[in-house]
């Protein structure tokens, strides 16, 4: 690793220990801390002022999947792989630049419609033993109801105060049926096709938008990702994923 890179992440990762706190939305509720790089896939997205801000799962060697809400100023984004803690400078990490960011042409920011983004590298990750990528599911084949799905990120692990995790954290979610996600009861109407909700009746875990662009994985394959929900962990709202699956063809015209 030359000198230069190896300044840049301690520098990110000292800015990270010393912030005063991150958006409030970012927090994985009633999880469980993950075993060192258990999800190799996953990414961290920064700000230049090394700020977690946003999850994304490595695709390929050069492309990253997130949420289209994740976008932000391409000269003030990192992306950084191999990352477990957010303060300790651990020796995995690959740090990348985004040199093009796809949003889906549909994108909706009111409706949250088609909420998917493709970010590519500036140069090619390395796989290893803590970078690697996580597969795509089938086009059009959703996770079934009452499938445990797993979701990944870093951040606040109570609805009310607290502070961000420094460490990865994950919890797993059933799958909600579309039924009644979007019944009078919940979204009342307002789940498109191209989301999925994921959470338990009695509420008490889930992923909130500042894990946005983070991934909702059911049985190795990437079906969803951190999209939007009213409030945290709350059991007549489970969380909005956008439904991957539905998108899988458009994934590969883009990174081919």
């Amino acid at each position: 690793m030359t000198l230069p890179k190896l300044l840049l992440l301690l520098t990110l990762h000292l800015t990270a220990i010393i912030a005063e706190g991150q958006d409030p939305r970012e927090r994985i509720i009633g999880g469980y801390i993950l075993s060192p790089y258990s999800a190799r896939y996953l990414v961290s997205l920064k700000r230049s002022s090394s700020i977690h801000f946003c999850g994304g799962s490595l695709v390929s060697r050069f492309w990253v999947l997130t949420a289209a809400h994740c976008k932000t100023e391409q000269n003030q984004m990192f992306i950084v792989a191999g990352e477990y803690s957010l303060s300790v400078f651990e020796g995995t990490e690959q740090i990348f630049r985004p040199v093009r960011m796809v949003q889906h042409p549909d994108y909706s920011s009111t409706s949250k419609n088609a909420d998917i983004m493709m970010i590519k590298l500036n140069r090619p990750a390395l796989y290893n033993a803590f970078v690697s990528v996580v597969p795509l599911p089938l086009q059009g084949v959703a996770p079934a109801e009452g499938r445990l799905c797993q979701v990944s990120g870093w951040g606040f692990t109570s609805t009310i105060g607290g502070r961000p995790s420094d460490t990865l954290r994950s919890v797993k979610l059933p799958i909600v049926p579309m039924r009644k996600c979007n019944s009078s009861a919940s979204y009342a109407g307002h789940i498109t096709s191209n989301m999925i909700c994921a959470g338990f009746t009695a509420g008490g875990k889930d992923a909130c938008q500042g894990d946005s662009g983070g991934p909702l994985v059911c049985d190795g394959k990437v079906y969803g990702i951190v999209s939007w929900g009213h409030s945290c962990a709350n059991p007549k709202y489970p969380g909005v994923y956008t439904a991957v699956a539905n998108f899988q063809r458009w994934i590969y015209r883009t990174i081919v």
